[in-house]
């Protein structure tokens, strides 16, 4: 609750980094949705709903995610919800409406609302699932946020989510980190958008994990702070406010830097960074081969 206190207190509104310099207060902000599945989880409850980050514009990475880690029947058994979030392209949002709406249809997997889809933007994207969520779909079992550039290996995570818990937040964590206050970094905050030296703990934005309660927590939390640029950091700003605690998965688990590829010793693994649409394409058919064995 102090946490919550001394946040609000501050009073800042987020700086929005984007093409119209525009000061937005805290989301929820009046975005339209231009694309919406209200009624996927009508009939079901999945153990994962997957909230995939991705562009307007990248449809082959939204492809290659169907294709492999992102395929919701890919590991039997498994209950999955698939849905990229999108904003509004910056420059080509009228030009490319038609191509999602027809991608859309295909799929039924992209939802959009109409905030500018900036690097800066990435915290309303974010938030913009988890009011998805929490709106739409509250009895999921685990969140996972993820970056389109990742493989996933979600047989793995399955099997580190139980027993389940309500409480959970995991990923690769980062503790004692701040701010950078340089402009010349695309991570800039300024002290205006957030005072403190330090973050609270948080997990690394390409691929992180809420248990679905906590997912909701976070979201009803989010309404009453000030909403900074560093879309994780966030998160964690958030699990700090709740006063529930980042909890480190197993050694090595999560990676945020590129490993190259081996089945067996991604098989062992949750996530791998800045893997491409073609290295997903590549190495998919040889990681689900069952007729590779691994010790």
């Amino acid at each position: 609750v102090s946490g919550i206190l001394v946040l609000v207190s501050v009073g800042f509104w987020y700086w929005c980094h984007s093409s119209t310099g525009a000061i937005l207060p805290p989301y929820p902000y009046p975005y339209r949705w231009l694309l919406n599945h209200p009624d996927k989880c009508r009939e079901r409850t999945p153990f994962l709903v997957l909230l995939v980050v991705s562009s307007p514009a990248d449809l082959a990475a939204r492809d290659a995610v169907r294709r492999t880690w992102g395929d919701e029947s890919a590991v039997p058994g498994l209950s999955v919800l698939r849905l990229f979030l999108l904003g509004l392209h910056p420059v080509f949002g009228a030009e490319l409406r038609s191509v999602l709406r027809e991608e859309d249809e295909l799929y039924g997997d992209l939802i959009q609302q109409d905030f500018l889809d900036t690097y800066n933007n990435l915290t309303l994207k974010t938030l913009m699932g988890l009011e998805w969520v929490s709106r739409f779909c509250p009895n999921a079992t685990y969140v996972v946020k993820a970056d389109h550039d990742v493989f996933l290996n979600l047989e793995f995570l399955w099997r580190l989510l139980r027993p389940v818990r309500t409480d959970l937040a995991t990923g690769y964590v980062y503790r004692h980190t701040g701010p950078l206050r340089n402009r010349a970094y695309k991570w800039f905050v300024p002290r205006e958008v957030y005072p403190n030296d330090t973050y609270p703990p948080y997990c690394g934005g390409p691929a992180y994990v809420l248990s679905g309660p906590l997912a909701l927590r976070v979201f009803a939390v989010a309404q009453l702070l000030p909403v900074i640029n560093m879309e994780d950091a966030f998160v964690g700003i958030c699990l700090h406010a709740l006063g529930v605690p980042v909890t480190d998965p197993p050694a090595g688990a999560f990676n945020m830097y590129r490993l190259d590829y081996d089945k067996c010793r991604f098989s062992r693994l949750v996530m791998v960074h800045h893997y491409w649409p073609r290295d997903l394409l590549r190495v998919w058919p040889h990681f689900r081969n069952e007729s590779v064995k691994c010790p």
